[in-house]
């Protein structure tokens, strides 16, 4: 009986032709209803389309026209669809307990984009690139350095060290002018200039933090403004020696005294200077600076800047000059009672505090910035003790000697000595 079935071939009532397929499908034709409930509770059906099924094809038509919506659909075509598509820039996250089709649409992470509707899986970019603010194109990363080209912080510390530079060398070519009047004798001229020269090639140390680092950069610039800085803060030691020696040891006019300052002032200067050098040979030649690509400290940046190589070795030079800053602080503050026609005790201890408090809180400041934001802070600790130096300094002496001369005298200091 089953196969005789499968075998009819007839006409419905309304002359539509009813037969099985092989695997008992049926072809026929079908009608596609729509059916509404009127106002008075009954339903009413009206057709609005047709599927035909035959040996080869499933042809369905719809006339939309025809179709009867609710009243709060305004009349749309209403789309039989679980959840909406997820557009380029998200992927897709299958809902638990829920039919396939039912999905949530979540964004990219990080790093991450899809630039095509309803994608399971977002692409990762490459290394050098990061997204767009919408996560469906990969745009090359932004490159950073502190540029010589368009930034205007290069601009401004470029501006700085230059007329700091040149400051520093008005004030040397007065002093080598005025050598032979008591204020600039007084002070030991020969530390005077070693010093202004030292605090020139700080300034100069600058330009090397400034454009786009390369490994001979990154070994000179940790070491130049370390070894210039030794020299400085050495400098400033001996000159509070000298004044220690000058009125604590020995009467004031003693040869003996004056020459063993002279002597001692030198070595203290050469042997502080050449400690930092030495440290700053084992640090190169054990694990020296060098350049490194970061891509991963900023999104959507790569950082090329200077690794530092041993960590250890650049606190250890940040630690030796603060240790010859400190001792400066020291011994100026306890000579600054001294007489104070000779005395500069009282501005170098103003210098060595402006000095420690600078590169105290440089440190912490340093450490808690990335990219040409650290080596900004650090030209600027560099740029601000310098200048500490400078103006603490020779400022003072510069003005006795341009705008009064009448103080520039021995009588005056003498006398002045004396009361």
């Amino acid at each position: 009986l089953h196969h005789y079935i499968r075998n009819l071939h007839f006409k419905d009532p309304w002359g539509r032709e009813t037969r099985y397929k092989e695997f008992r499908e049926i072809l026929r034709e079908y009608w596609i209803l729509n059916w509404c409930l009127t106002s008075k509770k009954k339903s009413t059906e009206n057709i609005i389309g047709n599927i035909v099924l035959s040996e080869s094809i499933m042809n369905i038509e719809i006339n939309f026209k025809e179709i009867t919506w609710k009243k709060d659909t305004k009349n749309q075509t209403l789309k039989s669809q679980c959840s909406a598509n997820c557009l380029p820039g998200y992927r897709k996250i299958p809902r638990t307990s829920a039919v396939l089709c039912c999905y949530d649409c979540t964004p990219c992470s990080n790093g991450e984009i899809s630039n095509v509707t309803d994608m399971e899986n977002c692409l990762k970019c490459k290394d050098n690139e990061w997204p767009n603010q919408e996560k469906t194109i990969c745009n090359e990363k932004q490159i950073e350095f502190l540029s010589f080209v368009g930034d205007p912080l290069t601009l401004v510390f470029i501006i700085l060290s230059a007329l700091l530079y040149i400051i520093a060398t008005v004030i040397l070519g007065i002093l080598i002018s005025f050598r032979d009047t008591p204020v600039v004798k007084s002070n030991n001229q020969t530390l005077s200039c070693v010093l202004l020269v030292s605090i020139k090639l700080s300034f100069l140390s600058v330009f090397l933090f400034l454009g786009r680092p390369v490994d001979i950069t990154c070994m000179l610039r940790q070491t130049s403004f370390g070894i210039s800085f030794s020299i400085s803060v050495s400098c400033v030691l001996a000159k509070t020696i000298m004044v220690c020696i000058a009125f604590k040891v020995t009467k004031p006019g003693s040869p003996w005294g004056k020459l063993i300052g002279v002597k001692l002032a030198k070595w203290v200067v050469f042997i502080c200077s050449l400690i930092q050098c030495l440290i700053n040979v084992i640090w190169l030649s054990i694990s020296p600076p060098y350049v490194e690509i970061n891509s991963h400290s900023e999104p959507g940046k790569i950082i090329i800047q200077c690794n530092e190589g041993s960590v250890v070795a650049f606190y250890i030079v940040l630690s030796y000059m603060g240790l010859l800053a400190s001792v400066s602080f020291i011994v100026a503050f306890l000579a600054r009672t001294l007489p104070d026609s000779f005395n500069e005790a009282k501005y170098i201890t103003f210098s060595m505090l402006l000095f420690c408090s600078v590169w105290i809180t440089m440190i912490p400041a340093y450490l808690s910035t990335k990219g040409k934001y650290m080596v900004a802070v650090e030209v600027f600790a560099i740029i601000s003790s310098s200048c500490g130096l400078l103006f603490c300094i020779f400022l003072p002496k510069c003005y006795i000697i341009l705008f009064k001369p009448e103080m520039n005298t021995k009588e005056f200091l003498l006398r002045k000595c004396n009361t």
